[in-house]
């Protein structure tokens, strides 16, 4: 009856916990990151869940990508664009966004089959994977030269529209296994 108790405390319908410096950025021996943070909160609205993120101790005046994520440390695994964060001249942003961010987040591909072509370089088909959960966030810098500007590496990584972003700086590598987002039922 406790484990019952216990699992039934942990599934909550709101929530709101804090995203960190991610591993990249604390491995950068100038620490270009350090006071960056950001604070989520999920409540769930009818059968959606509106997420806030708001960015704090960022680079002022910056863009930013934030992306749903299978794993928040590299490589990644499925990772899922959500929308733009930008920055002000104090370096707080914020961005909402609607959608499933549940512990019923995920991804899949029943079969292959073509890609439309956007920004290069897409892929030119689509592969075939089983049912992947994304429990965890990451937010990128949105041009490899903001983030050279701030500090830290010039790095370019595909996490962005046009698939030219710099090195990731925040994530939710503070929750170990599962990502907060599997704590909503």
């Amino acid at each position: 009856m406790a484990a019952l108790f216990a699992a039934a405390a942990f599934a909550v319908t709101n929530t709101s916990f804090s995203m960190v410096p991610s591993q990249g950025a604390q491995a950068i021996k100038n620490k270009c990151l350090e006071n960056a943070r950001a604070n989520v909160t999920i409540r769930t609205v009818g059968a959606i869940q509106v997420m806030n993120v708001a960015l704090s101790g960022m680079p002022k005046n910056n863009g930013f990508a934030l992306f749903v994520l299978q794993e928040p440390n590299a490589p990644f695994g499925v990772s899922w664009y959500q929308g733009d964060i930008d920055t002000d001249a104090q370096g707080r942003g914020s961005v909402r966004v609607a959608g499933i961010f549940s512990e019923e987040t995920f991804a899949f591909s029943p079969g292959v089959s073509p890609a439309p072509q956007v920004d290069a370089p897409d892929a030119a088909k689509g592969p075939k994977f089983d049912p992947v959960h994304t429990f965890h966030l990451g937010v990128w810098f949105s041009e490899p030269a903001q983030a050279n500007k701030a500090g830290c590496t010039g790095t370019k990584t595909p996490f962005d529209g046009d698939h030219v972003a710099g090195i990731q700086a925040l994530s939710t590598q503070n929750f170990k296994q599962l990502g907060p987002l599997s704590k909503i039922k």
